[in-house]
Protein backbone atom coordinates (compact mmCIF):
# COMPACT_ATOMS: atom_id res chain seq x y z
CA UNK A 1 0.00 0.00 0.00
CA UNK A 2 1.41 3.17 -0.99
CA UNK A 3 2.28 5.69 1.53
CA UNK A 4 0.37 9.13 1.55
CA UNK A 5 2.26 12.13 0.27
CA UNK A 6 5.15 9.82 -0.94
CA UNK A 7 3.92 9.24 -4.99
CA UNK A 8 4.89 5.84 -6.41
CA UNK A 9 8.59 6.58 -6.75
CA UNK A 10 11.29 7.21 -4.04
CA UNK A 11 12.17 11.04 -3.90
CA UNK A 12 15.68 11.16 -3.69
CA UNK A 13 16.75 8.23 -5.50
CA UNK A 14 15.08 7.98 -8.61
CA UNK A 15 14.93 4.27 -7.70
CA UNK A 16 12.05 2.39 -8.04
CA UNK A 17 10.51 0.92 -4.37
CA UNK A 18 12.18 -2.44 -3.93
CA UNK A 19 9.01 -3.75 -2.28
CA UNK A 20 10.39 -4.54 0.50
CA UNK A 21 7.81 -2.52 2.24
CA UNK A 22 8.29 -3.90 5.74
CA UNK A 23 12.05 -2.87 6.75
CA UNK A 24 10.95 1.22 6.55
CA UNK A 25 14.04 2.12 4.38
CA UNK A 26 12.68 2.24 0.93
CA UNK A 27 15.48 4.10 0.10
CA UNK A 28 17.98 1.60 0.43
CA UNK A 29 16.72 -0.74 -2.64
CA UNK A 30 16.86 -4.65 -1.76
CA UNK A 31 19.82 -4.27 1.07
CA UNK A 32 18.16 -4.57 4.48
CA UNK A 33 19.01 -2.08 6.85
CA UNK A 34 21.45 -2.83 9.98
CA UNK A 35 18.80 -0.95 12.37
CA UNK A 36 16.56 -4.05 12.50
CA UNK A 37 19.02 -7.16 11.28
CA UNK A 38 16.53 -7.90 8.14
CA UNK A 39 13.39 -7.93 10.53
CA UNK A 40 10.54 -6.85 8.92
CA UNK A 41 8.89 -3.88 11.16
CA UNK A 42 5.35 -4.67 10.57
CA UNK A 43 2.69 -3.41 13.09
CA UNK A 44 4.16 -5.39 15.95
CA UNK A 45 7.77 -3.81 15.87
CA UNK A 46 9.15 -1.02 17.96
CA UNK A 47 9.58 2.37 16.61
CA UNK A 48 13.43 1.92 16.83
CA UNK A 49 12.90 -0.69 14.24
CA UNK A 50 11.48 2.07 12.20
CA UNK A 51 14.06 4.53 11.85
CA UNK A 52 17.99 4.44 11.42
CA UNK A 53 19.84 3.78 14.24
CA UNK A 54 20.82 6.35 16.84
CA UNK A 55 17.90 8.71 15.60
CA UNK A 56 15.69 10.41 17.75
CA UNK A 57 12.67 11.31 16.60
CA UNK A 58 8.87 13.16 17.78
CA UNK A 59 7.29 10.69 15.42
CA UNK A 60 7.55 7.08 16.39
CA UNK A 61 7.19 4.91 13.54
CA UNK A 62 7.71 7.52 11.16
CA UNK A 63 9.45 6.07 8.09
CA UNK A 64 11.76 7.82 5.08
CA UNK A 65 11.20 7.78 2.08
CA UNK A 66 13.01 11.24 0.60
CA UNK A 67 16.55 12.03 1.50
CA UNK A 68 16.87 13.76 4.94
CA UNK A 69 19.09 14.41 7.45
CA UNK A 70 17.64 11.64 9.04
CA UNK A 71 18.00 9.19 6.29
CA UNK A 72 20.75 6.56 5.36
CA UNK A 73 23.57 8.99 4.51
CA UNK A 74 25.81 7.09 2.10
CA UNK A 75 22.85 5.57 0.13
CA UNK A 76 21.80 9.34 0.11
CA UNK A 77 25.34 10.42 -0.67
CA UNK A 78 25.69 8.17 -3.86
CA UNK A 79 22.35 8.83 -5.06
CA UNK A 80 22.67 12.32 -5.29
CA UNK A 81 26.17 11.65 -7.11
CA UNK A 82 24.60 9.56 -9.87
CA UNK A 83 21.79 12.22 -10.35
CA UNK A 84 24.28 14.62 -10.87
CA UNK A 85 26.42 12.23 -13.33
CA UNK A 86 23.63 11.89 -15.39
CA UNK A 87 22.45 15.04 -15.73
CA UNK A 88 19.22 14.15 -14.48
CA UNK A 89 16.98 17.06 -12.58
CA UNK A 90 16.80 17.58 -8.71
CA UNK A 91 13.73 15.60 -6.85
CA UNK A 92 12.72 18.19 -4.99
CA UNK A 93 10.39 17.16 -1.69
CA UNK A 94 7.33 19.15 -3.14
CA UNK A 95 4.50 17.17 -1.30
CA UNK A 96 5.82 18.08 2.19
CA UNK A 97 3.61 20.98 4.03
CA UNK A 98 6.41 22.48 4.61
CA UNK A 99 7.98 23.51 1.10
CA UNK A 100 4.40 25.03 -0.02
CA UNK A 101 5.63 28.65 0.72
CA UNK A 102 6.78 31.44 -1.53
CA UNK A 103 10.18 30.33 -3.19
CA UNK A 104 12.86 32.49 -2.09
CA UNK A 105 13.24 34.38 -6.25
CA UNK A 106 13.52 38.35 -5.35
CA UNK A 107 12.67 40.94 -7.85
CA UNK A 108 15.97 43.13 -8.83
CA UNK A 109 16.24 46.43 -7.58
CA UNK A 110 16.51 48.81 -10.04
CA UNK A 111 15.66 51.84 -8.25
CA UNK A 112 12.59 52.00 -9.79
CA UNK A 113 10.41 49.84 -7.64
CA UNK A 114 8.00 51.32 -5.35
CA UNK A 115 8.30 51.22 -1.36
CA UNK A 116 5.43 48.00 -1.69
CA UNK A 117 7.21 46.50 -4.72
CA UNK A 118 10.25 46.39 -2.45
CA UNK A 119 7.98 44.86 0.48
CA UNK A 120 6.68 42.22 -1.29
CA UNK A 121 9.17 41.79 -3.86
CA UNK A 122 12.71 41.29 -1.13
CA UNK A 123 11.81 41.37 2.10
CA UNK A 124 11.48 37.06 2.31
CA UNK A 125 13.11 35.94 5.26
CA UNK A 126 14.26 37.04 8.78
CA UNK A 127 12.67 40.39 10.30
CA UNK A 128 12.07 41.58 6.61
CA UNK A 129 9.73 38.95 6.40
CA UNK A 130 8.04 39.74 9.32
CA UNK A 131 7.84 43.53 8.33
CA UNK A 132 6.37 41.85 5.23
CA UNK A 133 3.40 40.05 7.07
CA UNK A 134 2.99 42.66 9.25
CA UNK A 135 2.41 45.08 6.25
CA UNK A 136 0.07 42.14 5.10
CA UNK A 137 -1.95 41.40 8.06
CA UNK A 138 -2.51 45.23 8.55
CA UNK A 139 -4.14 45.79 5.19
CA UNK A 140 -5.64 42.70 4.02
CA UNK A 141 -7.50 42.10 7.52
CA UNK A 142 -7.52 44.90 9.93
CA UNK A 143 -8.14 47.49 7.96
CA UNK A 144 -11.34 45.77 7.17
CA UNK A 145 -14.52 48.07 7.53
CA UNK A 146 -15.66 46.03 11.01
CA UNK A 147 -12.24 45.71 12.83
CA UNK A 148 -11.85 48.85 14.88
CA UNK A 149 -7.57 49.48 15.30
CA UNK A 150 -6.15 50.77 18.47
CA UNK A 151 -2.39 51.62 18.09
CA UNK A 152 0.01 52.21 21.28
CA UNK A 153 3.06 54.53 21.40
CA UNK A 154 6.13 53.76 23.22
CA UNK A 155 9.45 54.89 22.61
CA UNK A 156 10.31 58.84 21.28
CA UNK A 157 8.85 58.94 18.41
CA UNK A 158 7.43 62.07 18.05
CA UNK A 159 10.58 64.09 18.88
CA UNK A 160 12.05 61.75 15.51
CA UNK A 161 9.05 63.02 13.43
CA UNK A 162 6.93 60.07 12.97
CA UNK A 163 4.05 61.42 14.40
CA UNK A 164 3.56 64.43 11.18
CA UNK A 165 5.09 61.41 9.16
CA UNK A 166 3.10 58.72 9.61
CA UNK A 167 0.86 58.66 12.37
CA UNK A 168 -1.43 61.60 11.30
CA UNK A 169 -1.62 60.13 7.80
CA UNK A 170 -2.57 56.67 9.50
CA UNK A 171 -5.55 58.92 11.56
CA UNK A 172 -6.71 60.54 8.73
CA UNK A 173 -6.92 58.11 6.46
CA UNK A 174 -9.52 56.21 9.29
CA UNK A 175 -6.38 53.14 9.70
CA UNK A 176 -6.26 54.10 13.31
CA UNK A 177 -9.25 54.85 15.31
CA UNK A 178 -8.30 55.01 19.56
CA UNK A 179 -4.73 55.56 21.10
CA UNK A 180 -2.95 54.65 24.17
CA UNK A 181 0.55 56.68 24.52
CA UNK A 182 3.24 57.35 26.52
CA UNK A 183 2.68 61.22 27.67
CA UNK A 184 6.01 62.20 26.61
CA UNK A 185 5.18 61.18 23.04
CA UNK A 186 2.24 63.97 23.54
CA UNK A 187 4.20 66.35 25.03
CA UNK A 188 7.40 66.20 22.24
CA UNK A 189 4.55 66.43 19.83
CA UNK A 190 3.17 69.45 21.15
CA UNK A 191 6.49 71.25 20.12
CA UNK A 192 5.96 70.86 16.90
CA UNK A 193 2.46 72.41 16.89
CA UNK A 194 3.92 75.24 18.50
CA UNK A 195 6.04 75.42 15.79
CA UNK A 196 9.43 74.73 17.73
CA UNK A 197 12.38 73.68 16.11
CA UNK A 198 13.62 69.20 16.67
CA UNK A 199 17.34 69.29 15.25
CA UNK A 200 19.03 66.27 13.92
CA UNK A 201 22.40 66.08 15.36
CA UNK A 202 25.24 63.96 16.66
CA UNK A 203 25.12 61.30 19.19
CA UNK A 204 28.88 61.42 19.98
CA UNK A 205 29.03 64.99 21.25
CA UNK A 206 29.85 65.48 24.96
CA UNK A 207 26.83 65.92 27.23
CA UNK A 208 28.50 68.33 28.88
CA UNK A 209 28.99 70.68 26.14
CA UNK A 210 25.39 70.34 25.07
CA UNK A 211 24.52 71.18 29.12
CA UNK A 212 26.68 74.46 28.91
CA UNK A 213 25.33 75.28 25.69
CA UNK A 214 21.36 74.73 26.69
CA UNK A 215 20.45 71.72 24.27
CA UNK A 216 18.99 68.94 25.39
CA UNK A 217 19.73 65.83 23.50
CA UNK A 218 17.78 62.77 22.79
CA UNK A 219 20.02 60.78 21.13
CA UNK A 220 20.95 62.00 17.47
CA UNK A 221 18.01 65.26 18.25
CA UNK A 222 18.94 68.08 19.98
CA UNK A 223 16.98 70.93 20.76
CA UNK A 224 17.15 74.04 23.04
CA UNK A 225 16.06 73.77 26.53
CA UNK A 226 13.76 76.81 25.90
CA UNK A 227 11.72 74.41 23.91
CA UNK A 228 10.90 72.81 27.24
CA UNK A 229 10.40 75.95 29.34
CA UNK A 230 7.99 76.83 26.43
CA UNK A 231 6.18 73.93 25.98
CA UNK A 232 5.56 74.05 29.80
CA UNK A 233 4.47 77.42 29.67
CA UNK A 234 1.60 76.48 26.62
CA UNK A 235 0.33 73.56 28.94
CA UNK A 236 -0.06 75.07 32.05
CA UNK A 237 -2.10 78.51 30.52
CA UNK A 238 -4.25 76.45 28.94
CA UNK A 239 -5.04 74.16 31.95
CA UNK A 240 -5.79 76.42 33.46
CA UNK A 241 -8.78 77.45 31.70
CA UNK A 242 -12.82 76.51 32.95
CA UNK A 243 -13.12 73.76 31.00
CA UNK A 244 -10.10 72.08 32.83
CA UNK A 245 -11.25 72.37 36.61
CA UNK A 246 -12.90 69.28 37.14
CA UNK A 247 -11.85 65.19 37.04
CA UNK A 248 -11.54 63.88 33.44
CA UNK A 249 -10.10 61.05 32.04
CA UNK A 250 -7.09 61.57 29.91
CA UNK A 251 -8.46 61.04 26.40
CA UNK A 252 -10.80 64.45 28.01
CA UNK A 253 -7.62 65.75 28.88
CA UNK A 254 -6.17 65.22 25.41
CA UNK A 255 -8.83 66.16 22.96
CA UNK A 256 -9.08 69.67 25.12
CA UNK A 257 -5.11 70.11 24.73
CA UNK A 258 -5.56 69.29 20.94
CA UNK A 259 -8.12 71.98 20.37
CA UNK A 260 -5.72 74.62 21.41
CA UNK A 261 -2.64 73.05 19.92
CA UNK A 262 -5.05 73.32 16.84
CA UNK A 263 -5.73 77.18 17.22
CA UNK A 264 -2.36 77.68 17.72
CA UNK A 265 -1.15 76.33 14.58
CA UNK A 266 -4.11 77.79 12.41
CA UNK A 267 -2.53 81.40 14.06
CA UNK A 268 1.11 80.24 13.17
CA UNK A 269 -0.07 79.07 9.67
CA UNK A 270 2.03 76.31 9.42
CA UNK A 271 -0.44 73.51 8.55
CA UNK A 272 -0.94 70.44 10.48
CA UNK A 273 2.40 69.59 12.15
CA UNK A 274 0.57 67.84 16.34
CA UNK A 275 -0.42 64.49 16.57
CA UNK A 276 -3.25 65.94 19.49
CA UNK A 277 -4.27 67.96 16.36
CA UNK A 278 -4.86 65.86 14.47
CA UNK A 279 -6.75 63.63 16.68
CA UNK A 280 -8.65 66.08 17.87
CA UNK A 281 -9.91 66.68 14.30
CA UNK A 282 -10.44 63.19 13.35
CA UNK A 283 -12.45 62.74 17.03
CA UNK A 284 -9.64 59.99 18.01
CA UNK A 285 -9.39 59.66 21.44
CA UNK A 286 -5.38 59.36 22.63
CA UNK A 287 -5.45 57.74 26.23
CA UNK A 288 -2.35 57.76 28.12
CA UNK A 289 -1.31 54.95 30.78
CA UNK A 290 0.61 56.80 33.12
CA UNK A 291 -0.63 60.29 33.10
CA UNK A 292 2.14 61.43 36.25
CA UNK A 293 4.96 59.84 34.40
CA UNK A 294 5.58 63.06 31.37
CA UNK A 295 6.18 66.58 31.66
CA UNK A 296 2.11 66.91 30.96
CA UNK A 297 1.28 65.38 34.03
CA UNK A 298 4.21 67.31 36.19
CA UNK A 299 2.83 70.59 34.79
CA UNK A 300 -0.62 69.27 36.23
CA UNK A 301 0.97 68.04 39.43
CA UNK A 302 2.56 71.87 39.98
CA UNK A 303 -0.36 73.46 39.28
CA UNK A 304 -2.65 71.39 41.81
CA UNK A 305 -0.31 73.16 44.04
CA UNK A 306 -2.05 76.20 43.56
CA UNK A 307 -5.67 74.79 43.89
CA UNK A 308 -5.84 73.97 40.12
CA UNK A 309 -8.80 71.14 40.23
CA UNK A 310 -7.54 69.66 36.71
CA UNK A 311 -7.45 66.08 38.02
CA UNK A 312 -7.01 62.56 35.05
CA UNK A 313 -8.73 59.66 36.14
CA UNK A 314 -7.32 56.92 35.59
CA UNK A 315 -10.68 54.92 36.41
CA UNK A 316 -12.28 56.50 33.92
CA UNK A 317 -9.52 55.46 31.35
CA UNK A 318 -9.61 51.68 32.15
CA UNK A 319 -13.28 51.49 31.92
CA UNK A 320 -13.42 53.64 28.77
CA UNK A 321 -10.71 51.64 26.70
CA UNK A 322 -12.42 48.81 27.75
CA UNK A 323 -16.21 49.97 26.52
CA UNK A 324 -14.35 50.82 23.40
CA UNK A 325 -13.39 47.03 22.95
CA UNK A 326 -16.17 45.60 23.93
CA UNK A 327 -18.21 47.83 21.50
CA UNK A 328 -16.13 46.91 18.37
CA UNK A 329 -17.10 43.29 19.62
CA UNK A 330 -20.74 43.62 20.41
CA UNK A 331 -21.65 45.89 17.14
CA UNK A 332 -20.51 42.71 14.81
CA UNK A 333 -16.92 43.54 14.91
CA UNK A 334 -13.74 43.25 15.58
CA UNK A 335 -10.69 44.23 17.63
CA UNK A 336 -6.80 44.95 16.10
CA UNK A 337 -4.07 46.31 18.15
CA UNK A 338 -1.11 47.70 16.47
CA UNK A 339 1.65 48.04 18.87
CA UNK A 340 4.96 50.23 18.58
CA UNK A 341 7.21 49.27 20.63
CA UNK A 342 5.71 47.94 24.13
CA UNK A 343 5.99 49.10 28.07
CA UNK A 344 2.81 50.18 29.91
CA UNK A 345 0.85 51.53 26.96
CA UNK A 346 0.81 47.89 25.53
CA UNK A 347 -0.45 46.16 28.65
CA UNK A 348 -3.13 49.02 28.72
CA UNK A 349 -3.94 48.16 25.35
CA UNK A 350 -4.35 44.68 26.05
CA UNK A 351 -6.00 44.47 29.51
CA UNK A 352 -8.96 45.86 27.82
CA UNK A 353 -9.86 42.12 27.46
CA UNK A 354 -8.93 41.02 31.24
CA UNK A 355 -10.70 43.89 32.21
CA UNK A 356 -14.04 42.85 30.23
CA UNK A 357 -13.87 39.31 31.10
CA UNK A 358 -12.08 38.92 34.46
CA UNK A 359 -12.79 41.73 36.75
CA UNK A 360 -16.40 42.32 35.07
CA UNK A 361 -17.41 38.79 34.34
CA UNK A 362 -18.81 39.36 30.99
CA UNK A 363 -17.81 36.71 28.50
CA UNK A 364 -15.56 37.56 25.41
CA UNK A 365 -12.59 36.17 24.25
CA UNK A 366 -10.17 38.56 23.27
CA UNK A 367 -8.85 40.65 20.53
CA UNK A 368 -9.14 39.32 16.86
CA UNK A 369 -5.38 40.76 15.41
CA UNK A 370 -2.19 41.46 17.33
CA UNK A 371 0.57 43.03 14.91
CA UNK A 372 3.81 44.38 17.24
CA UNK A 373 7.12 46.39 15.98
CA UNK A 374 9.38 45.92 18.92
CA UNK A 375 13.20 45.36 19.91
CA UNK A 376 12.57 43.35 22.80
CA UNK A 377 13.02 40.06 24.39
CA UNK A 378 10.60 37.39 25.38
CA UNK A 379 12.85 35.50 27.46
CA UNK A 380 13.51 38.03 30.20
CA UNK A 381 10.00 38.61 31.12
CA UNK A 382 9.03 41.36 30.54
CA UNK A 383 5.69 42.95 28.87
CA UNK A 384 7.13 44.28 26.40
CA UNK A 385 8.37 41.33 24.48
CA UNK A 386 5.92 39.34 25.58
CA UNK A 387 4.07 37.12 23.03
CA UNK A 388 0.94 37.05 21.82
CA UNK A 389 0.36 33.59 22.40
CA UNK A 390 1.63 34.26 26.01
CA UNK A 391 -1.23 37.05 25.88
CA UNK A 392 -3.64 34.13 24.89
CA UNK A 393 -3.23 32.50 28.31
CA UNK A 394 -4.09 35.90 29.80
CA UNK A 395 -7.52 36.00 27.89
CA UNK A 396 -5.75 38.89 26.03
CA UNK A 397 -5.84 37.32 22.49
CA UNK A 398 -8.65 35.41 20.78
CA UNK A 399 -6.72 31.58 20.72
CA UNK A 400 -8.65 30.82 17.16
CA UNK A 401 -7.40 34.24 15.95
CA UNK A 402 -3.86 33.44 16.87
CA UNK A 403 -2.63 32.98 13.55
CA UNK A 404 -3.77 36.80 12.52
CA UNK A 405 -0.62 37.88 14.66
CA UNK A 406 2.61 39.18 13.83
CA UNK A 407 5.63 40.09 15.76
CA UNK A 408 8.45 42.35 14.01
CA UNK A 409 11.52 42.70 16.10
CA UNK A 410 12.36 46.30 14.27
CA UNK A 411 12.99 49.83 15.21
CA UNK A 412 9.57 51.29 14.89
CA UNK A 413 11.36 54.21 13.17
CA UNK A 414 12.33 51.71 10.49
CA UNK A 415 8.70 49.89 9.96
CA UNK A 416 6.18 52.43 10.77
CA UNK A 417 7.18 54.70 7.53
CA UNK A 418 7.23 51.75 5.70
CA UNK A 419 3.92 50.34 6.84
CA UNK A 420 2.20 53.39 6.41
CA UNK A 421 3.32 54.08 2.95
CA UNK A 422 2.84 50.57 1.99
CA UNK A 423 -1.37 50.69 3.58
CA UNK A 424 -1.85 54.33 2.03
CA UNK A 425 -0.62 52.77 -1.25
CA UNK A 426 -2.84 49.78 -1.34
CA UNK A 427 -5.84 49.91 0.76
CA UNK A 428 -8.71 53.39 0.33
CA UNK A 429 -9.61 54.88 3.28
CA UNK A 430 -11.82 54.27 5.77
CA UNK A 431 -14.57 56.49 6.89
CA UNK A 432 -13.50 58.00 10.69
CA UNK A 433 -15.25 56.08 13.50
CA UNK A 434 -14.74 59.27 15.75
CA UNK A 435 -14.52 57.54 18.64
CA UNK A 436 -14.10 60.26 20.66
CA UNK A 437 -17.68 61.31 20.36
CA UNK A 438 -19.54 58.04 21.26
CA UNK A 439 -17.66 57.78 24.50
CA UNK A 440 -20.77 57.43 26.26
CA UNK A 441 -22.94 55.58 24.50
CA UNK A 442 -19.86 52.93 24.73
CA UNK A 443 -20.21 53.30 28.31
CA UNK A 444 -23.60 53.02 28.79
CA UNK A 445 -23.39 49.64 26.71
CA UNK A 446 -20.52 48.59 29.13
CA UNK A 447 -22.45 49.39 32.37
CA UNK A 448 -25.54 47.23 30.78
CA UNK A 449 -23.19 44.68 29.83
CA UNK A 450 -21.70 44.66 33.43
CA UNK A 451 -25.29 44.27 35.32
CA UNK A 452 -26.30 41.50 33.05
CA UNK A 453 -23.17 39.89 34.17
CA UNK A 454 -24.39 39.56 37.85
CA UNK A 455 -20.70 40.81 38.94
CA UNK A 456 -21.11 43.25 41.09
CA UNK A 457 -18.71 42.96 44.12
CA UNK A 458 -19.52 41.39 47.23
CA UNK A 459 -20.55 43.31 50.27
CA UNK A 460 -17.30 44.40 52.06
CA UNK A 461 -18.54 42.22 55.42
CA UNK A 462 -17.97 39.45 53.46
CA UNK A 463 -15.16 40.49 51.08
CA UNK A 464 -13.36 40.88 55.03
CA UNK A 465 -14.81 37.62 55.97
CA UNK A 466 -12.46 35.96 53.21
CA UNK A 467 -9.56 37.74 53.98
CA UNK A 468 -8.01 35.32 56.90
CA UNK A 469 -8.74 32.44 54.09
CA UNK A 470 -5.91 33.37 51.41
CA UNK A 471 -3.68 34.87 54.11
Amino acid sequence: MKKKGTGSRERGTGNKPSGNKGTGNKGTGNRKSPANNGRGSGPTASAAESRPRGFKTSRPGKTFERSSAAGPKAEQKRAAEQREQAGQQHTAHEASRFLRGQRIDPRRIDGTETVTELIEGTFLAYNAARLREACQLFTQKMLDLDVTVGMTLTGALTPAGLGMAALIPLIEAGFVDWIISTGANLYHDTHFGLGLAMHRGNAQESDVVLREEGVVRIYDIFFDYDVLLSTDAFFRKIIQGPEFQRSMSSAEFHHLCGKYVREREKALGIGQKSLLSAAYASGVPIYTSSPGDSSIGMNVAALSLDGNRCVIDPNADVNETASIVLGAKRQGGRSGVLIAGGGSPKNFMLQTEPQIQEVLGIDEKGHDFFLQITDARPDTGGLSGATPAEAVSWGKIDPDRLPDAVVCYLDSTVALPLLTSYALATRGKRPLRRLYERREELMNLLRSEYERSGGEPADAEHAEAMLPMHR
